[in-house]
């Protein structure tokens, strides 16, 4: 009978460490009740920013923590502790709230911060390892992020702790985010360098409007229609109908075409006789990316864009794709 092979003892020690943190963050979830309740609220009526706060390996917390809130909707900045106290205290007012990370709920310069917040007026939530702190006395709603060891062998670098205080700072944001409506397309908007947000892009994130986009009834002479094209510096123009419903599309292209074959005649003549007609249009609540699609499929470099009613409300250009970022 063939011996099992023995394990690795730094694969045993991964494990261990990665239980311990495991099992403490299963240990917040009888903890989460009618404070985490009251500190999501306090959350959800800041009319100001949210004031993230914290020391050493915990300060690393509360600067993510806080970088989630504002990536999110809710406007908060990072508050070094000892900063602070060489004018960095400036930065909150009254309408803000602060979220304090520390857990003794005693270091010093955490607790030097108390009397300026109280006089401030601010409302403070403290997610502390000592419920019973100096922190926690001062603070208008607690949550509790005690630990029962460090997974450090030593018993002394900060892990367990991070861990909750990490996991219980997602809890508040991500919940915070599904009470107040953050939608995917709200995201976007706050991450447009990023590939996520450029995927979640409408076009009317990036379509061209007013007086960028030149836009002519059907009737219009194409010379007057050229000098709306040569005001806008645009390459075309929109035509449309008496309900500004789309038409058609005029191009440069159209332009030189129809002068090699008609001659200089045909500036003298309606547009809607030499407009492209029944054009391939976009509506303006429909991916970036299925435009840019569109625009490679049918080797064009413009789109007009359409609202619900037919009607043009813009347009979208290649070049506005490599702006963003999608080419």
């Amino acid at each position: 009978m063939k011996k099992r092979p023995r394990k690795n003892r730094t694969v045993l020690e991964a494990r261990r460490i990665l239980k311990i943190e495991a099992d403490a963050i299963r240990r917040l979830l009888p903890r989460i009740g009618k404070n985490f309740e009251s500190a999501l609220q306090l959350l959800y009526q800041c009319s100001g920013r949210v004031i993230v706060t914290g020391m050493g390996k915990t300060g690393f917390i509360g600067r993510k923590i806080s970088a989630t809130l504002a990536s999110t909707g809710t406007p908060s900045l990072y508050l070094h502790p000892a900063e602070a106290f060489h004018g960095d205290l400036g930065m909150v007012t009254g309408e803000d709230l602060v979220m304090v990370f520390s857990h003794s709920g005693e270091t010093e310069e955490i607790i030097r911060l108390l009397s300026p917040f109280k006089k401030l007026g601010v409302k403070m939530i403290a997610l502390t390892g000592n419920p019973r702190s100096t922190l926690a006395r001062n603070a208008d709603v607690v949550l509790d992020i005690s630990i029962d060891r460090e997974a450090c062998p030593l018993g002394l670098a900060p892990s367990t702790s991070t861990a909750v205080a990490l996991a219980m700072g997602d809890a508040l944001a991500l919940t915070l985010l599904k009470k107040k409506g953050f939608r995917e397309e709200d995201f976007a908007q706050l991450h447009p360098g990023g590939n996520l947000g450029r995927k979640l892009l409408k076009v009317k994130d990036l379509m061209r409007t007013g007086r960028q986009v030149p836009v002519v009834r059907e009737e219009t002479l194409i010379q007057k229609a050229l000098f709306a094209i040569t005001r806008a510096r645009a390459g075309s123009c929109t035509v449309v109908d008496g309900s500004r419903k789309l038409v058609g599309i005029f191009t440069d292209g159209d332009l030189r075409r129809r002068l090699r074959e008609k001659g200089e005649k045909i500036l003298l003549r309606p547009i809607r006789e030499f407009a492209t007609l029944k054009p391939l249009v976009i509506h303006e609540d429909r991916l970036a990316a299925e435009a840019l699609h569109l625009i490679r499929e049918k080797k064009i470099d413009e789109l007009p864009v359409v609202d619900r009613r037919g009607r043009a409300v813009g347009l979208l250009d290649i070049q506005d794709l490599l702006k963003a970022g999608f080419v």
